[in-house]
């Protein structure tokens, strides 16, 4: 046994491969047998689903557009989720990784798109012309990852772990109320005096703990679904007590086509600086998923060919969220529950991606499928996500709890913290200011990670004092 490990050890130190699994069934470039792929793709679309369909639903719900565009842009994140995965699986020349990585739209930009968007409402455009901005802002904010996928050694100078990890737990802690709003009944609640009524919170709070109780759960498919299956008994639940309307549902047609640039493209400046701010981030990120998925599909994790997967992955990134937008969608990433998928099925085969993005695409020239998710009760919504964006607010804790937090570190994440949640908790404070300060604070994640960024290059390092042991030297001795 010894030995084998030392083999093993031996082989990742000069290939850089992970030596396949006896779990592994298939691997990167193995093509299983029809069903058993159909079966595995399947899987893969009902890990990621709600995660795709998730943002443009609470987007739409909170800038206020009628049923059919909501429906329309839920269409369009499955067909362009379909599309991405298609690219970043097959590869086009320098563009994709060729790995067995799922494409879909990113909770990172959410309350940046929101602050963006509700902002552009209050300045007097409609949410069709609030859309035409967000969408123009993605288009071209999208071409920091495709150049910073050729200089991604350079970017954790830039994007240190403190950054990052205080821009992720911003995320989380931001959503949340967005969350909470909705499983009180949402904003149209607010309005016709039902918000946090007896029915909301009892539908609200029963989904929320449905998915918490799966959460809990030993087996790691349950664990997966736990969200899906809290939604879907929420949807019941609803059904049940009268509060689902299906009455636009005879209103969409039965298949839907693609409509590039839908909503049209606008652009200004100070809305693209949130954006310049959390494509970094989400490059970092999909490193992490891409290497993640690399090393549980028994591929390298380093040396050149790691590397060119690596950068050919955010490249695609890049370019794929600048096609979403152009196909009337919101900014997408690379997903990480594809990972876990892997692990279950033992199936890393790219071939798998295909089928995949064939199911998405088909999903979205459905109008059916978003409508009905469209008509989902704004209480079942919040009562799942909102666990949902607590787990991203304790991601972020995770990374921070992994570097040595000196005063440097705690004074930029304490600052950015409260720089963050401040724009977000009291938005009165930008009132009757220019669009240009209005749009770079519109959100917890633009002021907090500007914040962060800053502090981060203009605070000194701080020096180890002589008695203090680094870090790098601690490992030495301990080999």
């Amino acid at each position: 046994m010894v030995h084998q490990k030392q083999a093993s050890d031996l082989e990742l130190e000069s290939t850089g491969h992970v030596p396949r699994s006896s779990e592994l069934i298939y691997g990167l470039h193995d093509r299983p047998p029809l069903t058993e792929t159909i079966f595995v793709a399947i899987q893969h679309v009902l890990a990621s689903f709600v995660g795709i369909v998730t943002p443009p639903l609470i987007i739409c719900t909170n800038l206020g557009l009628p049923p059919t565009d909501t429906s329309y842009l839920i269409s369009m994140s499955l067909f362009a989720s379909g599309v991405c995965t298609f690219i970043q699986c097959k590869t086009f020349g320098p563009i994709g990784s060729g790995l067995l990585s799922l494409q879909g739209t990113s909770f990172a930009f959410l309350g940046s798109i929101l602050g963006v968007g509700l902002t552009a409402i209050q300045g007097g455009r409609s949410p069709q012309q609030a859309l035409a901005l967000i969408f123009g802002v993605c288009f071209f904010g999208a071409f920091v990852n495709v150049i910073l996928s050729r200089f991604l050694h350079l970017l954790s100078k830039v994007v240190t772990p403190i950054v990052t990890g205080t821009l992720v737990m911003l995320i989380g802690l931001s959503l949340i109320q967005t969350g909470i709003i909705s499983m009180a009944g949402g904003r149209a609640a607010i309005a016709n005096k039902t918000f946090a009524n007896t029915q909301n919170l009892l539908l609200g709070g029963s989904v929320f703990l449905i998915v918490i109780l799966l959460t809990l759960s030993k087996n790691q498919m349950i664990r997966m679904s736990a969200i899906a299956v809290g939604l879907a008994v929420g949807y019941v639940a609803a059904i049940l007590m009268g509060m689902v309307n299906f009455s636009t549902l005879s209103q969409l047609p039965l298949i839907t086509m693609p409509q590039p640039f839908r909503y049209g493209m606008s652009f200004d400046f100070a809305a693209l600086i949130p954006f310049l701010i959390l494509f970094p981030l989400t490059a970092i990120e999909s490193v992490g998923d891409l290497t993640a998925t690399s090393s549980v599909s028994g591929e390298p994790i380093r040396g050149g060919l790691y590397f060119r997967r690596i950068k050919a992955g955010v490249l695609a990134d890049g370019l794929n969220s600048s096609l979403a937008a152009m196909l009337n969608t919101f900014p997408i990433t690379t997903f990480s529950q594809n990972t876990g998928v892997i692990q279950m099925t033992g199936v890393g085969s790219r071939y798998v991606g295909f089928f995949i993005s064939g199911i998405l695409a088909l999903l979205g020239l459905l109008p059916l499928v978003g409508g009905l998710f469209q008509a989902i009760p704004q209480p079942v919504l919040g009562g799942a996500t909102t666990v949902m964006f607590g787990s991203i607010a304790v991601a972020g804790i995770k990374i921070l709890s992994e570097e040595p937090l000196d005063r440097r570190s705690t004074i930029i994440i304490a600052v950015s913290l409260a720089a963050g949640l401040g724009a977000a908790f009291v938005p009165e404070l930008f009132a009757g200011k220019p669009d240009l300060i209005k749009n770079v604070f519109a959100s917890a994640t633009s002021t907090g990670g500007l914040t962060a960024i800053l502090l981060s290059w203009l605070l000194p390092q701080s020096s180890p004092s002589p008695n203090e042991i680094p870090v790098e030297q601690e490992i030495v001795d301990a080999a």
